[in-house]
């Protein structure tokens, strides 16, 4: 499909979110947190959330995967794909969460493991950094000593990302290069010699894009994200931020209701129609009477 977007919410979660693909998740994690053959995860446990709803606070199009790893340390893996200014404040809240819900009231500090915030990134947010990937720890600002190894934020911007030498491709940058659609699929095919998870990941892409129902789940989301933008840009020119808001609201409301109706009229169980459209089941039913 010319100009699949890897980035929707619902494909990328199925791609590194599932436990059936945990494989694909660990070749992820591991190009980006720099692990080598000695040091490196053995496994992962995914914790089940449900979808958000699409919001205008800068939410649209976030993913969220919570993972536990073998070792205790967990791992938040954020998408997102619209601009949106307080990414660092956002990141260090679910970083905090995250660390938090470790504990059990009465639990000891000891039993605290490291937990990392991965932000895949489709804009460019860090405007005085020039690489493409920038890891922030908590340091000293004399010695720039690191006080714990607990806390590790990623971001990782797409915009940033080219290719140096396709022969010496390191991991990370063979995921990059998948998520950023520059490359041609056969460019790719050359990057899966490297990096075998690729060649994988290509191909249940293809598997995705086969199944009616996923790639019409996937369609919706993607033009609720062009609604995002059009609703935007008038409102702004106008200068009606009230506006704005309330004209989005109806707009994606109004958009998941056709949803639901395309998805009823193909005899989708109701539940899984919930899911992908954020109505709940009570309404979907409504819809389903009338």
């Amino acid at each position: 499909m010319e100009n699949f977007n890897r980035l929707n919410d619902l494909y990328f979660k199925k791609l590194l979110g599932d436990k059936k693909r945990k494989n694909l998740t660990l070749s992820f994690l591991h190009g980006v947190l720099n692990k080598d053959d000695k040091n490196y995860f053995t496994d992962i446990s995914f914790l089940d959330k449900d979808n958000e709803p699409l919001t205008l606070d800068g939410k649209l199009s976030k993913l969220d995967i919570r993972a536990d790893l073998n070792d205790g340390t967990q791992v938040d893996i954020e998408v997102q794909v619209c601009p949106f200014k307080l990414m660092a404040e956002r990141s260090l809240y679910y970083w905090s969460k995250m660390y938090l819900e470790q504990l059990e009231k009465g639990a000891e500090y000891k039993k605290l493991k490291k937990a990392i915030a991965i932000n895949l990134l489709a804009f460019d947010y860090l405007e005085d950094e020039q690489e493409w990937h920038n890891i922030y720890n908590l340091l000293n600002v004399k010695s720039h000593k690191k006080l714990t190894d607990h806390i590790e934020i990623h971001f990782l911007e797409l915009p940033k990302f080219t290719l140096k030498d396709m022969r010496k491709i390191r991991v990370s940058e063979a995921w990059l290069a998948y998520f950023s659609g520059k490359y041609s699929k056969e460019e790719l095919e050359e990057i899966a010699m490297t990096t075998p998870a690729i060649k994988e990941a290509v191909e249940f892409e293809d598997t995705f894009l086969q199944d009616k129902i996923e790639r019409r789940a996937y369609e919706q989301r993607e033009k609720a994200i062009r609604d995002y933008y059009s609703y935007m840009n008038a409102f702004k020119e106008e200068g009606l931020q009230q506006g704005l808001e309330q004209g989005m609201q109806k707009g994606l409301y109004q958009q998941a209701i056709q949803t639901a109706k395309n998805m009823l009229k193909d005899k989708v169980d109701i539940k899984l129609i919930s899911k992908y459209t954020n109505l709940s089941v009570e309404e979907i039913k409504k819809i389903n009477e009338e």
